[in-house]
């Protein structure tokens, strides 16, 4: 689905999360040499997240995952069900399709290759797909550099993919990566006078493709060899055939005026644009070990955050840390009946990972969707915890510690 964007102009805090940091607040968020240390969300951040969880089950979610991380403090909550037709609880543990977040770990096994010597990012795509320029028709040259920072200008596959007309049939019909680059490549491509930056899947599936070509696997595969299996990340894979895993959280849309499961679609068979699912605490694992260089060397890291100019480096997207003069690094996903938002500090100590089940709703959907607003709300949330303000251990009265559940 199409990337979203706040404004670009920079962010202000929330009306909510300022009007409870000033009144506990002694001082402000001020950038300079000595950044103040982050504190943990107290229960007016906390209060925050929990509202607009509130708010999205009585709009219709099924489910709401959060969790943040600062410093050694943690803080999770799960609100609603898995599955609208069970009382069964959501927990925060419970994995949901990740959508766009993908991008960030297929760009991850792109870059090993070329840290491997076995591709060069500035070389031409028809290097390693010398098929390209034939299915695809572009009108330059393309490089894979281009394709992981969506620079190449190639028209975006998910439309014809999820339209409204076709979706039943992307829900049952696995369509290989080889298919979704020919769908792309019958799209022409927009003229435009300068070519920037244009969020577009099909790139990520060409990139999918030159990793499957170079490893001889599929790019499931080597995700897990990669990923999932150095970090751990236990509720993490790619979907495949067959059942969804019994804890999933289920996913829904509306069409032709009734509800419909969207919850292990067959087009996300291998999809490399974003076809990952995970919970919010491998999420945050992941991205965590990525920017403290657990996973690529520092000088691959940098290149992955340039170039200093543009909101989209290699596979990730950069918000404004107002707490270091950094930047906050992750990735938003949005496929049907799911969104996710994921942030972390430069330095890899502060994250937040949220993620919904959206109330059933036909497609597409418009621009003042939910994920705009997780967004900014994540932003702001982050932002604030530089604040001087109480300390102490990430917990919730109402529930165990560090974790918050509730139903519908």
């Amino acid at each position: 689905m199409p990337m979203v964007w706040i404004r670009a102009k920079s962010r202000r805090l929330t009306a909510a999360i300022l009007a409870v940091v000033l009144t506990a607040a002694l001082g402000g968020c001020v950038p300079g040499p000595k950044p103040p240390a982050p504190v943990s969300p107290d229960s007016g951040y906390r209060a925050v997240l929990e509202q607009f969880g509130r708010r999205l089950l009585d709009d219709g979610a099924p489910a709401v995952l959060i969790q943040v991380r600062v410093g050694g403090d943690e803080w999770s909550a799960a609100y609603g069900v898995r599955n609208l037709n069970s009382p069964s609880r959501a927990e925060v543990t419970d994995p949901v399709h990740i959508g766009g977040v993908t991008k960030s770990m297929v760009a991850v096994c792109v870059l090993k290759l070329a840290e491997e010597g076995r591709l060069e990012l500035d070389a031409p795509v028809s290097t390693y797909l010398p098929e390209f320029n034939k299915v695809m028709h572009p009108p330059g040259p393309v490089t894979v550099r281009q394709l992981l920072q969506h620079r190449s200008g190639m028209p975006s596959v998910d439309g014809p993919l999820f339209d409204p007309a076709t979706v039943r049939e992307a829900l049952t019909t696995k369509v290989s990566l080889a298919d979704l680059l020919a769908m792309a490549g019958r799209i022409s491509w927009q003229a435009k006078l300068a070519q920037g930056f244009e969020y577009s899947n099909s790139n990520y599936i060409a990139l999918a493709l030159i990793v499957e070509r170079l490893s001889g696997r599929r790019i499931g595969e080597v995700i897990s060899t990669d990923i999932i299996e150095p970090l751990g990340l236990s509720e993490t894979l790619m979907t495949a055939a067959g059942p969804a895993p019994s804890s999933m959280v289920h996913g829904y849309i509306a069409l032709d005026r009734k509800q419909l499961d969207v919850t292990y679609p067959a087009a996300q068979i291998d999809n490399a644009a974003g076809g990952m699912v995970s919970s919010v605490a491998d999420v945050n694992t992941f991205y965590r070990a990525l920017l403290q260089n657990k996973l690529l060397k520092p000088a691959t890291i940098t290149q992955m955050e340039s170039p200093l100019y543009a909101r989209y480096g290699l596979g990730v997207v950069r918000w404004n840390d107002l707490c270091t003069n950094d930047f906050y690094y992750g990735h938003p996903g949005d496929v049907p009946g799911y969104g996710t938002i994921t942030m972390t500090s430069a330095d890899g100590t502060r994250q937040l990972t949220m993620a919904v089940a959206y109330p059933p709703e036909p497609l597409p959907r418009g621009d003042t969707h939910i994920l705009h607003q997780m967004e900014s709300i994540a932003e702001d949330t982050l932002n604030a915890t530089c604040m001087t303000g109480p300390t102490g251990p990430l917990n919730n009265a109402a529930g165990s510690p560090g974790t918050a559940t509730m139903g519908r």
